[in-house]
């Protein structure tokens, strides 16, 4: 870190990866002035030179190893394919860096707590790249629950045709689409779908999950979850377009949330008897801001209880999606 005094120090960061995700973070890395972009790695090293001009990063790197050696590197931002986060993220956290990851965090959840443990060892921050729960409106939809009365349902739709599909019908296989990668629709948005729900309501009773599936990997699917006294079902497609939108219904109120729960860029609540409320504090336009400046602060100060917190609620997830895959017959990372 440099010379400026810790609690305001900027935290060297080596970006791995140069795919769409992380070219949007990189989009929005100078509205987060607690981070140096201090390295980017991957394995094209012209796409990589590229971008580091493009976006003033210090250092590219084709070799993990020597990335992880340089020592302006503190944190990593694992923003690789789904089947490479584990290894890239244990590496990195073996050689004292503080990890956040991409969702989903892992493949499974003995990959997700071998890492918790080697975080917790080295009192390290290790934390999943997911927006909805770093959210400010998505904390003021969890806060206005209480007004909704008793909650029966929950409906979740993220359908959003993927570019990448009509290849995957021609038979090329890209990541997003490759179950050995760790691809479907589950996975891909879907896990938003459950991150919502989990961040809301915790781990559900049962899960059940019914899936379009074509050449070992889900396209499509539905997801139900099973709560004492509410009932959830989750839509998430990658090879069909829709509405989406999520809906959390009680017996004196509804919230809807227009738009995709890792966006959370609106809301509005319609409680028995009174007018709709329109709800929007978001703090900031783009939805990465508010967990890279979550992340940065348990980096800063330490917060070992907030990284457990945020591990417990990925852990949950994870549990859900295994669950969910393993009811549909679904093997990834195989």
């Amino acid at each position: 870190m440099s010379d400026t005094g810790a609690a305001q120090s900027t935290i060297g960061l080596a970006v791995l990866g140069s795919g769409m995700i992380v070219q949007d973070f990189l989009s929005i890395a100078s509205d987060l002035p607690e981070f140096d972009l201090a390295a980017i790695f991957g394995n094209q090293r012209d796409v990589l030179e590229g971008l580091s001009e493009t976006y003033g990063i210090r250092a590219v790197y084709t070799d993990y190893e020597e990335c992880l050696a340089d020592p302006a590197v503190e944190a990593v931002y694992v923003g690789l394919p789904n089947s490479l986060h584990f290894g890239f993220a244990r590496r990195a956290l073996l050689a004292g860096k503080h990890v956040i990851c991409e969702k989903p965090f892992t493949l499974n959840l003995e990959e997700l707590r071998e890492l918790r443990v080697i975080a917790s060892e080295r009192g390290l921050m290790l934390i999943e790249a997911i927006t909805t729960q770093y959210l400010t409106n998505y904390r003021l939809i969890k806060e206005a629950l209480p007004t909704l009365g008793a909650l029966k349902l929950i409906q979740c739709n993220y359908s959003q045709y993927s570019s990448r599909y009509p290849a995957f019908r021609r038979g090329e296989v890209l990541p997003a689409f490759d179950p050995a990668l760790g691809g479907g629709a589950l996975m891909d948005i879907g896990i938003y779908n459950i991150h919502f729900v989990v961040g809301l309501l915790g781990k559900p009773v049962s899960v059940t999950y019914s899936a379009n599936i074509e050449r070992g990997v889900d396209t499509s699917g539905v997801l139900v979850l099973e709560y004492p006294t509410c009932r959830v079902v989750c839509v998430g497609a990658k090879d069909c377009g829709g509405p989406v939108q999520s809906l959390v219904q009680g017996d004196g109120g509804t919230i809807v949330l227009d738009g995709p729960p890792n966006l959370c860029d609106s809301f509005t609540v319609m409680r028995t008897g009174e007018d709709p409320l329109r709800v929007d504090e978001k703090v900031h336009p783009h939805r990465m801001v508010e967990e890279f400046r979550a992340f940065a602060l348990m980096v800063r100060t330490s917060d070992t209880a907030g990284r457990d917190e945020r591990l417990s609620h990925s852990e949950a997830v994870l549990e859900v999606a295994a669950r969910a895959l393993d009811s549909a017959g679904i093997r990834l990372g195989v």
